[in-house]
């Protein structure tokens, strides 16, 4: 018959609940089942899904949301499952272009772009978008591992739904300063026993390096700059995040002694100065006039090599 179930996964978070009720009635119209599955047991929970008629399933406590992803799907009973996080609402023109794509039954799974809301504002660069994701398939045809923003095994023919802020999950990602915090917390404790587990060793250099690339990435390379301020924010914060995540790795080798030479830490400072006014002047091309963009590129490179 082709029916659609939609698998809701929820973990702690600010304003989950009330988002939660935005994000189930988004489907209202195009899911013919809705599954909730929650850490443990919350009463308040219990009443949103009564209140739209939808399957509530308890889970044992984890701290992010493939394990309870999997168990959603086992629960799901139609053809199609849609996944949603509860900070996610599905559009109308959206659900429509899906619905398409379940008549047709050309492919097993569809990657859906995100459009990512960070402190108020739709992130079009740092590379924010389109953010494709894989949640919309085939029951059986896809399965998430039990590691933490790791993609998703997919099995058969896949297709991208076009670039189009109107095709796109609203994700609702960070409302505020401290939700990012808290989340950070979280998924760096996480991130830091997955890279211990693999055997990752601690390297003191990793403190500066990963960061400064991270941060290079976002605003220059993914365009955070074109965002405004909001661009130089959220590039700065995920540069912190990963100098926190390499703080944890330096925990979890029990804070072990490491000589650091004035020297060495000198050459990781020139070294990363020259790759920030490289993607400077590289943004600077963009708009500068002819004779400066002469001197800016001869400067790139006689002088940043």
């Amino acid at each position: 018959m082709n029916k659609i179930s939609t698998v809701v996964t929820f973990t702690p978070g600010y304003d989950s609940l009330n988002n939660l009720e935005k994000c189930i009635s988004s489907v209202s119209g195009f899911t013919d089942e809705v599954v909730v599955v929650v850490n443990g047991k919350s009463e308040e929970i219990s009443k949103i899904a009564k209140k739209f008629n939808a399957v509530l399933f308890s889970h044992e406590f984890v701290n992010y949301v493939e394990r309870l992803r999997n168990f959603g799907i086992q629960k799901a009973k139609l053809d199609w499952v849609l996944i949603l996080d509860p900070d996610e609402e599905l559009q109308g023109s959206l659900a429509k272009k899906l619905k398409g794509v379940v008549k047709s039954d050309l492919v097993n799974y569809v990657l859906v772009p995100r459009k990512n809301i960070i402190f108020g504002k739709w992130m079009k660069h740092s590379r924010w978008w389109p953010d494709y994701n894989v949640r919309f398939f085939k029951k059986g045809e896809v399965s998430w591992s039990d590691e933490i923003h790791v993609p998703p095994v997919t099995l058969g023919r896949g297709m991208e739904i076009p670039i189009n802020q109107d095709l796109a999950l609203v994700h609702h990602h960070y409302g505020s300063i401290e939700e990012y915090l808290e989340r950070m917390g979280r998924y760096t404790t996480i991130q830091a026993v997955t890279l211990k587990s693999e055997g990752y060793k601690f390297k003191w250099q990793d403190l500066l390096a990963k960061p400064t690339s991270e941060f290079l990435s976002r605003y220059f390379a993914g365009f955070g700059y074109k965002d405004g301020l909001h661009g130089l924010v959220v590039a700065s914060l995920q540069a912190i995040s990963e100098f926190v995540l390499y703080l944890k790795l330096w925990q979890v080798s029990k804070f072990k002694e490491v000589d650091v030479v004035p020297e060495d830490l000198f050459k990781i400072v020139k070294k990363h100065r020259r790759e920030f006014d490289w993607w400077v002047i590289n943004s600077f091309l963009k708009s500068a006039s002819a004779p400066r963009k002469l001197i800016l590129k001869i400067y790139r490179k006689f002088f940043l090599r």
